[in-house]
């Protein structure tokens, strides 16, 4: 989780941003492998009738209510919520201050069976005409996918298990916009119940703002928060040369204007780079596809998640690789982006705690424990991150970064004299 401020920009799987201190994110070989070692436990659940899953008093009380950007630009908001003994009302009623509401927007309603679990009533209504970021300072949570993980549960306690992690998560998703993206636990494909269509749960109970963005389909799209242009990518739908999500993220790209969004920021499940022996790899075809294009768009961060372990890369890039040219290791470009696994969160499975030795000169750092990151964009130059370890519900700091900006940093001088001129 990642935790962003766009002046300030949040990553879930976790990433949070306060402030840092002033270690440097080029290129160098102070390479470091964690020796700390979380002692771990059986992963137990929480019980449902635990006081975190409690469901809301009173007859048809809304419940598991949380937010997301409803727009390109940060203006609007789509609000999320679930009724369970009547459809009700998909009407919000909002205004400019406590008390007065002088607005209302009409929103929809949907719901969905899995194998014989049968939904609350979903409702999604989109608010627009609102300066929402500049009531949060662009406090953001950009979740990098693995949410609940109900499909690890069988018949109707994946239903279940969606409503209770819903419900546990609105104390934050109901006050401040979380930027999601879909991981493989949110495929459900399960035929032995008869569920074949990917994503159901996840595409019916989260709305997405794909239309705003020119995106066909919820699982890919982008917003612009604050000072960031964040886009997010689908590591399983198709992705290669033609394909819907290609397309749309070649157009995307021409669209980005550093002047109204300095920080260019991309959110994936599956990481494209990783030291971690657990799903090794398996980012690769997606690097292979869209990597030159990061370089060239000069990228700042890419976030991904799916490794239950963290790891933080230099600025680092493979893109002159071919069978001629024997170049196949990654190698320092100053034009690349960083890429950070922050897969820590928190999972039934454990941690993914075996890193390939000896550590590639690519990664700069590395731990497999729980944790969460921050990321605050100070200015158009330079941004603070920071990770730090979850240590048995204390927090403590462990990788701190400054992120200079691969549009604005690298280009100063050079902008300073044309404005002189």
């Amino acid at each position: 989780m990642l935790w962003a401020y766009a002046q300030r920009l949040t990553s879930f799987r976790f990433l949070y941003i306060l402030f840092v201190a002033s270690s440097s994110v080029e290129h160098g070989s102070a390479r470091i492998t964690s020796t700390f070692i979380r002692s771990e436990w059986p992963s137990i659940d929480v019980p449902l009738d635990n006081e975190v899953f409690k469901v809301p008093k009173g007859y048809n009380a809304p419940q598991q209510v949380h937010i997301i950007q409803g727009d390109y630009d940060g203006k609007a908001v789509i609000i999320s919520w679930v009724t369970t003994d009547e459809p009700g009302s998909s009407k919000v009623q909002y205004g400019t201050s406590q008390k007065k509401y002088d607005f209302s927007a009409d929103g929809t309603m949907t719901n969905y069976t899995f194998y014989k679990y049968k939904s609350g009533y979903i409702h999604h209504c989109l608010v627009d005409g609102l300066q929402h970021y500049m009531q949060t300072g662009g406090q953001t949570v950009l979740f990098v996918g693995d949410l609940s993980y109900a499909d690890r549960y069988k018949y109707n306690d994946v239903g279940i298990r969606w409503d209770s992690w819903s419900r546990f998560i609105e104390q934050s998703a109901a006050y401040q916009p979380w930027i999601w993206s879909a991981g493989n636990h949110e495929i459900e494909y399960m035929p032995n119940m008869g569920e074949v269509f990917p994503f159901k749960s996840y595409l019916h109970r989260f709305a997405t703002p794909h239309l705003a963005s020119g995106s066909s389909n919820p699982l890919w799209y982008s917003v612009r928060r604050a000072s960031a242009h964040i886009i997010v990518l689908s590591s399983y739908s198709p992705y290669v040369k033609s394909t819907p999500q290609w397309k749309w993220l070649r157009e995307e790209l021409k669209k980005v204007d550093r002047e109204k969004t300095p920080w260019l920021i991309v959110l994936m499940h599956a990481p494209i780079y990783s030291s971690n022996v657990a799903h090794y790899m398996e980012g690769e075809s997606m690097r292979a596809v869209f990597e030159s294009w990061f370089v060239r768009s000069r990228v700042d961060l890419i976030f991904a998640g799916h490794v239950h372990a963290y790891e933080r890369s230099y600025r680092i890039s493979n893109i002159h690789y071919n069978v001629s040219s024997g170049e196949r290791y990654p190698i320092p470009d100053k034009s690349a982006p960083v890429y950070i696994t922050v897969g820590d969160g928190g999972n039934q499975e454990g941690l993914a705690g075996r890193f390939y030795d000896p550590q590639p000169e690519y990664s700069a750092f590395r731990e497999a424990s729980y944790g969460h990151s921050t990321l605050e964009i100070m200015n158009r130059t330079h941004a603070f991150y920071h990770w730090n370890r979850n240590n048995d519900g204390r927090k403590v700091a462990t990788d701190s970064v400054v992120f200079r900006n691969q549009y604005w940093a690298s280009n100063l001088r050079r902008r300073r004299l044309k404005k002189i001129l």
